[in-house]
């Protein structure tokens, strides 16, 4: 499977009066900027068998804006994504095998987590996803026995493909 991890775009700001965690949508800038990024994902990622994103409205939205620069897919929701555990995630994703491209839309710092669990290391911190960032992973077997780096690019790259 080609796991596609990304991560929601530039959101209102946590904390926000009003604005519960789960209810912050993407910022008019953020839909701006990750709708020209999806563009540069499109072309360099054939549109996905599955495009799974986190509950959380700026999830939803960013996986929506993905959705459109592939055409013809649908977001599902996953609850996992909003924050579950790496078995929890894998419960999800090992449903997918063989040549399935899966792309999938959440948090940090679960992603750069997830990211760097099947990469083999212990740095996540290294790995942190910008706003409207993403990775493409080629996983060749279940989620636990780990992944190969494609690429991983923030935001502005993916612009620069658009």
């Amino acid at each position: 499977m080609q796991l596609l991890i990304i991560r929601h775009a530039i959101a209102v700001e946590r904390g926000t009066p009003g604005i519960p965690d789960e209810d912050r949508p993407l910022t008019p800038e953020g839909e701006e900027k990750f709708a020209e990024a999806a563009k540069g994902l499109a072309g360099i990622v054939d549109r996905p068998d599955a495009l799974l994103t986190s509950p959380l409205l700026r999830a939803k939205q960013t996986a929506f804006l993905a959705a459109a620069a592939w055409g013809r897919i649908e977001p599902t929701e996953a609850a996992a994504l909003a924050g579950g555990s790496f078995e929890e995630y894998a419960a999800v994703l090992d449903r997918y095998r063989g040549d399935s491209t899966v792309a999938i839309v959440g948090h940090e710092p679960h992603l750069s987590a997830l990211l760097a669990r099947l990469l083999g290391s212990r740095h996540d911190d290294r790995l942190a996803f910008k706003k409207g960032g993403a990775a493409l992973l080629d996983v060749p077997g279940r989620l636990a026995g780990g992944a190969h780096l494609v690429w991983f690019l923030p935001p502005k790259v993916l612009r620069k493909l658009a």
